[in-house]
């Protein structure tokens, strides 16, 4: 049938992914036996499952401390032997050790997972229950949620995958896909190695067999709306690091501040030169040479004024304490920016006193840690080299770039088989899922949709949790809430998926 030239390549793209999920959703009901014994299993190890998601909050890895991360690693493999994967390797990466894991049932079907066991770091005079106890304490408005560092970011999530995988064996049932799991420690650190891990040979070898890769996530709002993400933006994390040693000008110590009337001061040549980083706004890129970002799509624009009525706006400001948007833009202009606009961020300034009082010192010694979201059309390599460019020819070349990770943003087509197959399982359920172009925040999924492996990726799960990299993360384990998943429902979310993709 000749194709109608008025209707828009996104609305033939959800025609036919709801006639895709209605054949899937006729197949599923057919598996309501196995899914009904499934469910009770997951009941019945309810408390199995939380504790097992107390027992690895409690064992942090952060790489950026260099803290328990060969620890980490066996842990993850500990829990990959003991969820059903036959074969597991920790594998060296030239820096914090990676594990793969593959989990062979003789299925059609192979998919990939990808999770990470490192964390954020904490400070636990920051939090009001200890980072690493794992303590249920009740939330209004949503129910009993679990406290901890990592619990939503991302271990309460892949714990309920294991959770799932753990429920269908002790129901006496096969798992109805073949997985492939590459786990990292350094996602937190802008994933250096991930490269080395996805693309050892034996790696690449299984994620080529597979349909696509997904991560586990928590991706309930607090309404109880779910998105379907396309991507995400890439991500560089770096140091600007301004010293006298390195300049030739000011102290190569800390020394008396009056001496400030007759030496310069490497902290202010370190701000003069990340003010010329962006426009007065503070949000315009400056950088000269730097990757111009292609124009917002009129199919990413329409995902977004279809999207954005399923997001609430006023709960947005509230639950980030926030009160307008750049340049006191619209909702729907703000999202557009959001999915469609690369930033450059300052994380944090250090130089000097900065503790109590004051302390007349002229530093010696000043670091930006900066952050640089990137999207499609933009890479990481092209990005570094017009900042460093641009600082040479500002007068700031002394300024030393220390790139710890980063990596080139991510896309997935929504006609994709693994996206297919999460609509569908949100659709069974009775949500109507919001598409969206890619996510603001980043993962390294660029391992696996850019060559040599050019496959689909995305994230996929009920349950909602809050606090990611931040004081008071938690993860939603009992919910008061009819809208949103408490965690069996999302282990069982991860339950239906795996039958979804099986059948898609």
């Amino acid at each position: 049938m000749r194709a109608n030239p008025q209707r828009s390549t996104l609305s033939l793209l959800f025609a036919s992914v709801v006639a895709t999920a209605a054949v899937v959703h006729d197949e599923a009901r057919a598996k309501d036996s196995d899914h009904a014994a499934i469910r009770r299993e997951v009941a019945a190890r309810h408390d199995e499952a939380v504790a097992r998601l107390r027992d690895w909050i409690a064992k942090p890895a952060i790489a950026a401390e260099n803290l328990s991360m060969r620890e980490g690693a066996e842990h993850m493999a500990t829990l990959a032997r003991d969820a059903g994967f036959q074969k597991v390797r920790i594998v060296e990466t030239g820096g914090q050790p990676g594990v793969f894991a593959t989990l062979d049932v003789g299925a059609k079907t192979t998919v990939g997972l990808y999770f990470m066991y490192d964390v954020k770091q904490y400070d636990a005079a920051e939090w009001s229950a200890p980072p690493l106890e794992g303590r249920l304490v009740d939330k209004p408005g949503l129910g009993t949620v679990m406290m901890g560092r990592g619990a939503v970011n991302q271990k309460g999530p892949q714990a309920a995958m294991l959770a799932a995988l753990h429920a269908i064996r002790g129901s006496g049932k096969r798992v109805p896909v073949n997985l492939v799991l590459v786990a990292e420690g350094e996602e937190e650190i802008g994933s250096p190695n991930i490269t080395k891990l996805a693309l050892d040979p034996e790696v690449r070898a299984a994620l080529a067999r597979t349909i696509g890769v997904f991560m586990p996530s928590a991706s309930q709002t607090a309404n109880g709306a779910v998105t379907v993400s396309l991507g995400a933006k890439g991500v560089i994390e770096l140091e600007l690091v301004a010293s006298g040693e390195a300049w030739g000008r000011g102290p190569a110590r800390d020394v008396h501040s009056s001496l400030k009337a007759m030496v310069d001061s490497p902290v202010w040549h370190l701000v003069k030169a990340l003010d010329t980083l962006v426009g007065d706004d503070g949000n315009t890129i400056t950088i000269d040479g730097y990757p111009v970002p292609p124009p917002i799509s009129a199919t990413e624009r329409e995902m977004v004024a279809k999207g954005m009525h399923a997001l609430d706006e006023a709960g947005f400001k509230k639950q980030f304490g926030i009160q307008r948007w750049i340049g006191d833009a619209t909702w729907q202009a703000a999202l557009e920016r959001f999915v469609s606009q690369p930033t450059v961020n300052i994380e944090g300034l250090v130089g000097g006193y900065t503790g109590p009082g004051g302390k007349t010192v002229l530093p010696h010694r000043a670091v930006a840690k900066l952050d640089l979201r990137l999207v499609p059309g933009m890479s990481k390599d092209a990005a570094v080299a017009a900042l460093r460019s641009h600082l040479q020819a500002r007068g700031y070349g002394d300024i030393v770039i220390d790139v710890t990770g980063g990596y080139d943003s991510t896309s997935t087509r929504l006609d994709a088989r693994l996206i297919q197959a999460q609509i569908a399982t949100y659709e069974r359920g009775g949500l109507v899922p919001t598409i969206w172009p890619r996510g603001a925040g980043s993962y390294p999924g660029f391992v696996f949709t850019g060559p040599p492996l050019n496959l689909a990726a995305g994230h996929f799960g009920l349950g909602h949790g809050s606090g990611a990299h931040a004081p008071d993360e938690y993860m939603l384990i009992t919910s008061t809430n009819p809208k949103i998943a408490g965690y069996d429902e999302a282990v069982m979310s991860f339950v239906d998926y795996l039958y979804a993709l099986a059948k898609n």
